[in-house]
């Protein structure tokens, strides 16, 4: 059972993974450094519970005197994880997802040492630490998924448990990250513990998204007009879109109806809006967000499966 397909190596695409979970590694560990581990925050997966160990064995060894690093102790988490992924799920987890849990952890610790404060916090709010955080933890996880690798940790123990059960995987790492969070309020004995994680955790996930999907999103339109002639010539001439005619009936006139489909960027919305307006006030349109547009005018759908 293959889940994972074949890169050529040094190939253009393999330098690009690579940098990407390079740099994007680089970031999460920064995030984690300065602003999340000083201020005892726990945002779920590994590292959380990594941070929770970190300072519990503060003071108990003696080569270790500020606790376990905590880039070490997630190395130690995600290495069997990843052994029982692999048994219990097949191959999905390839070399990048190891590559990137490595340089992670390697990162983090490298980081931590050759800070001069220790684990003195950056910024003393630690509401502007969860935020700034959550962001680089985000942006980082976004461009180590960006290369086709995953977080591992506690994504692994969701998928095994999802495998046995009946429960949804995105339910189910919700309830993973959930419990890890709640360890720290248990060690570390404050309901701002797990209140500042769970910031963390849903900024992390925005931030993931912008990533993956951009932030300029673009609109989709399905719009309802008498009109539909002089609309369509504007979206075709003016703002150089196309488009698609869905054929409707009106529920109450059973009147046939003329639905124009399109896709528009934020700026394009504002002048189609505009120009409806003027001349059918009456016009019905419904935008929605479209996050990924695949096809001419946009990316393209060709080189999007060759990127995959």
């Amino acid at each position: 059972m293959a889940f994972l397909s074949k890169q050529k190596m040094f190939s253009k695409q393999w330098f690009i993974d690579y940098t990407l979970i390079l740099v994007g590694s680089f970031i999460l560990a920064i995030g984690f450094v300065y602003f999340v581990t000083p201020h005892k925050i726990v945002p779920g997966g590994v590292y959380g519970i990594a941070i929770v160990v970190h300072y519990l064995t503060r003071g108990m060894f003696s080569f270790w005197p500020d606790g376990i690093p905590i880039g070490l102790f997630g190395l130690i988490l995600n290495i069997p994880l990843t052994i029982a992924g692999i048994k219990i799920l097949g191959p999905r987890f390839g070399v990048k997802t190891i590559v990137g849990f490595v340089l992670a952890s390697a990162f983090i610790d490298g980081i931590a040492m050759l800070r001069p404060a220790g684990d003195e916090p950056l910024v003393n709010d630690v509401l502007l630490s969860s935020i700034f955080g959550g962001v680089l933890i985000g942006v980082g996880l976004g461009l180590i998924f960006k290369s086709r690798a995953t977080s591992g940790g506690s994504d692994i123990i969701a998928m095994i448990i999802a495998k046995y059960t009946k429960l949804q995987l995105g339910k189910l790492m919700i309830y993973v990250d959930s419990v890890i969070v709640l360890m720290g309020l248990l060690a570390f004995k404050s309901w701002l513990i797990p209140l500042y994680s769970w910031v963390v955790i849903y900024i992390t996930g925005r931030a993931i998204d912008m990533i993956l999907e951009g932030a300029d999103y673009n609109k989709a339109l399905l719009i309802i007009s008498n009109k539909h002639e002089e609309i369509k010539n504007k979206i075709l001439v003016d703002l150089e879109r196309g488009g698609t005619y869905l054929r409707g009936e009106g529920m109450f006139t059973g009147e046939e109806k003329q639905i124009i489909y399109t896709v528009v960027s934020r700026r394009e919305v504002a002048i189609l809006q505009e120009y409806i307006g003027k001349i059918d006030p009456d016009a019905f349109i419904t935008i929605m967000d479209a996050r990924e547009i695949l096809g001419e005018g946009f990316q393209s759908l060709g080189k999007k499966i060759e990127a995959d």
